[in-house]
């Protein structure tokens, strides 16, 4: 059976960001997205980012501006120094050039006024993800493979197979540029598509796109299990000590309820999310030493007779107050990044990146009854919303808050307050704040 190109992933009236490298999949991604804009009420734009990291890299760049000029699609494109940063930061450069490929796509979606970003995997694509998780020792996640949509990213060709999008190329001759890097056995992935899947091929010519609709069926049941666990751990109430739950609630759960259970408890209180900390936790939840612990990077997790701790340690003490510079302003683990601009369309573009009206601006940690409104949501105070995007209690007086003179403007991963965006074509600053850089 065909695969089908997702349109209904994309809400009428929205502004969707094509992430375009010029290979084949992108182009099928773009040609698509526009096949389909007048009928869904939806507008397109493009993103390119130039790794640095192939000699073909500048004409491939060329190429697409070429073409989206043609098209008439308005075009980001940027330039990194994958190698450098991988350097400087040791990691290796698969994962550095995701890492500064995402991080330019949800600023050039900002700067576009884009809601949506959308990639061009595929059925293959899902099908590889899936085989290296499996290689590498997962849980059910991870032979979940690629999500078909995650916050703004959406991936509407997941059903699609590669030799669907290399057909529509050819009977539309629709140009592209190819990778040579793709057939670089040096990379897991390409020894992957190159070796493993042609082999299973064999056995089976759609064993990838099994092994994709496998991953999405397995999905539905994570989805579940997750919601159940953070259900059980929703039961957990703060305390001076930290998170307290009662241990018989994780002892006498399900055991894949509770471990998500733990995990979520984990996270809640700043500490180290790993799978044997999460099985220690449900063998401290069913034992019997009332006063029997646990340490885990961040903090410690110990039995109070008939109840579960989870406790932070000692937090950092935040950064003081300091003024929000144009340029790029670090404040203890995050950047803020302000410029001056014309606020387009949308002056949201994500909780990270936003226009608002002009000013002197500082950085401080949370005060409070300091309180935003989201959207169209009510006012709330930020500890609620914290509590809400479950922001570990150690980590909270660490997030940055914009405030303009005694107004708060946004926070550091929530998002900025609707009173302070700017309108539509009005002179403005870009704001930009990202964590761990």
């Amino acid at each position: 059976m065909p695969g089908r190109f997702r349109y209904e992933l994309i809400p009428r009236g929205s502004r969707v960001l094509c992430a375009l490298s010029g290979g084949i999949d992108s182009m099928y991604l773009l040609c698509r997205l526009l096949e389909g804009r007048e009928r869904g009420d939806y507008q397109v734009c493009a993103a390119h980012y130039n790794h640095g990291l192939r000699p073909a890299a500048d004409q491939d760049e060329e190429f697409v501006r070429e073409w989206c000029s043609r098209l008439g699609v308005p075009l980001a494109a940027e330039r990194g120094d994958v190698a450098g940063t991988a350097r400087r930061e040791g990691l290796g450069l698969e994962e550095c050039a995701r890492r500064l490929r995402y991080a330019f796509l949800e600023r050039a979606a900002g700067e576009l006024g884009c809601g949506l970003i959308a990639t061009g995997h595929h059925a293959g694509d899902n099908a590889e993800t899936v085989l290296m998780n499996l290689i590498r020792g997962c849980g059910l996640k991870g032979l979940t493979g690629i999500p078909e949509r995650r916050g703004n990213l959406i991936r509407p060709m997941l059903t699609l197979s590669r030799g669907e999008t290399e057909r529509y190329l050819e009977e539309h001759r629709i140009p592209h540029v190819e990778d040579e890097t793709n057939a670089d056995p040096a990379y897991t992935r390409n020894r992957i598509r190159a070796q493993v899947l042609p082999l299973l091929e064999q056995i089976n010519p759609k064993a990838a796109q099994h092994i994709a609709a496998t991953a999405v069926r397995l999905s539905l049941d994570e989805e579940e299990l997750e919601r159940q666990g953070a259900a059980l751990s929703g039961q957990a109430v703060e305390t001076g000590q930290g998170l307290a739950i009662p241990a018989a609630l994780l002892a006498e759960a399900p055991r894949a309820v509770a471990l998500r259970a733990a995990g979520g408890l984990l996270r809640r209180a700043g500490l180290a999310d790993r799978a044997e900390h999460r099985a220690h936790v449900l063998a401290l939840a069913a034992g019997t030493d009332p006063s029997a612990g646990l340490d885990a990077e961040g903090g410690r997790v110990y039995r109070s007779y008939e109840s579960l701790v989870f406790s932070p340690g000692m937090p950092a003490p935040a950064p003081e107050e300091t003024p929000l510079q144009e340029g790029e302003t670090r404040w203890g683990d995050w950047v803020i990044e302000q410029c001056p601009a014309v606020c387009p369309a949308k002056a949201y573009g994500s909780p990270n990146e936003f226009y608002l009206r002009p000013g002197p601006y500082v950085i401080r940690s949370r005060r409070p009854g300091d309180g935003l409104r989201l959207g169209k949501r009510p006012w709330k105070t930020i500890k609620k919303l914290m509590i809400e995007q479950r922001v570990p209690l150690r980590e909270r007086q660490a997030v940055p808050v914009l405030a303009l003179e005694h107004a708060v403007a946004a926070a550091g991963g929530l998002g900025p307050d609707r009173d302070a965006l700017a309108a539509p074509g009005e002179r403005c600053v870009r704001i930009a704040m990202r964590k761990g850089e």
